[in-house]
Formats: C-alpha cells, structure tokens, sequence
C-alpha cells in the first residue's frame, strides 16, 4: 500500500512540473461573430461600398401644364374639353454607391458623404375630357398626359452617429442635384381643322434635399452592411417627393 501511495505521488509531480514546462497556447480568433462582439468597434476612417433600393415617388404635376399645347387646337365647332392632370405616382427599384469619411470621439461618429443613386421613375397623369355640342351630344374626346422621369439623383450627407458594438446606427441630411425629364402630349378626336402641337419633351438638372436614417453593422475586418431609410424632395417646376429602403454593401479602410 505504501508503494503505491509513493508511486502515485511521484507520478503527480513530474505531471506539475510537465505543465509548468508548457507554454500558453493562443486562443484562435479571428471568426465570423467577432465582428459581432459588444466591445466598441473603430469605425474611423474612409469607406466605400455599392447599394440597391426600392422606393416610390409622388410627383405634384399642374393641372394646367398642358396648356400651351392645348391653345393650338382649332375646332370646327365648340371648343374642346380638356380635363386638369391629378398627381403623379409610381414604384420602381434602383441603384447606385457610396463613399465617405467618419470621425470617432469614443461611441459618437461624425462623417461626410457622397450618395448616388441611378432611378428608373417615371410616373405619369393623365385625364380625359368629352365635347358636346348645344344638343348635348358628344362631339369630341380629348386627352392630356405628363410623364415626369427623374433618372438621377446625387448627394452630399452629413452624418451623425453612435456606435455601439458593431452597430452604428445613424441619423443624416443633405443636399444634391438630379436629371428629370418631362414629356407632355395631347390629343383631340376628331382632329382638329388645322396642324396642332401634340407634344412637348424637356430635359433639365433639378435641385433638392435629402434626410434618413440608418444602420451599419461591421462584420469582419472592416466589411460592413448597411439598410436605410431616405426621403429626397427633388424642387423645380415640378416637385416630386421620393420614399426609399435600401441595403448596401460596403469596406471600411
């Protein structure tokens, strides 16, 4: 018994001292989650980065903007109906990048930004009106219709926000300019007794203003994703108002 309780021991020391001997073995980092970890993430710097969005658009068309167009139609009898154009709406997807500079004071981000984003709107009004003549027959059908594109549209952004984690949620405002073009057309049946102006396309760059928020959330190294919410109002003649979520993609340097 005593033998083995001295072998025992024995074996417990040289096991003591082999563990001694061994270094520290290093903690493998380096994973997924750990652009997901509480600790404070350093967002300063440069970035750049692509994004994708949907949206929708709401354009305040005059009811009379057709008017000139319409002055240039002789009838044969009573005067044509023409019917006022009502407000202009429609859906559609676009895309576009980004890139900017943050400065960080502990949690609080400050930075600038450039955003562009390339749209496909194109939202059309359009009415209808009928002549009668004194018997109160129809005599005649007009139409009238305005399309507003608004193609493009870039801005410059401040940006405010507070990191936490690898989140940073953000608030932003800014201003910038965009391409809109307008296509105006009428008609009348029957037609009237002389050669009448039926159409009308301008081009133009449109001024406006942008205002959101937001959300970036590191994932690795410096990758981040972001989605956000932006309102733009594009002001000129024609004033159009644009509602847009977005998920963007983007490196921080």
């Amino acid at each position: 018994m005593r033998r083995l309780m001295l072998v025992a021991a024995m074996l417990g020391s040289v096991s003591a001292a082999q563990a001694a001997d061994m270094p520290d073995l290093p903690i493998l980092r380096g994973g997924f989650t750990d652009g997901l970890s509480t600790s404070r993430t350093n967002w300063q710097g440069y970035y750049v980065g692509g994004q994708a969005d949907y949206g929708n658009i709401a354009s305040k068309i005059s009811p009379s903007i057709n008017s000139d167009l319409q002055s240039t139609f002789v009838t044969p009898g009573p005067a044509y109906t023409w019917q006022g154009l009502p407000l202009a709406k429609s859906n559609h997807t676009g895309f576009g990048g980004f890139a900017g500079y943050n400065a960080q004071w502990d949690d609080v981000v400050l930075g600038i930004e450039a955003n562009y984003i390339h749209f496909g709107f194109k939202p059309t009004s359009a009415s209808t009106g009928i002549t009668y003549n004194i018997a109160n027959a129809a005599i005649a059908t007009t139409a009238s219709s305005a399309t507003v594109g608004i193609s493009d549209f870039g801005s410059l952004r401040a940006r405010a926000g507070y990191a936490w984690g690898c989140f940073l949620p953000y608030a932003f405002f800014g201003g910038g300019v965009g391409y809109q073009t307008v296509d105006r057309f009428v008609s009348a049946f029957p037609a009237p007794v002389l050669p009448a102006t039926t159409s009308s396309s301008q081009s133009k760059l449109v001024y406006g203003y942008s205002a959101g928020l937001g959300v970036d959330v590191m994932l690795m190294g410096g990758l981040f994703v972001r989605a956000e919410y932006e309102f733009q109002r594009v002001t000129s003649n024609i004033e159009s108002n644009i509602n847009t979520v977005r998920a963007g993609v983007g490196y921080k340097f």
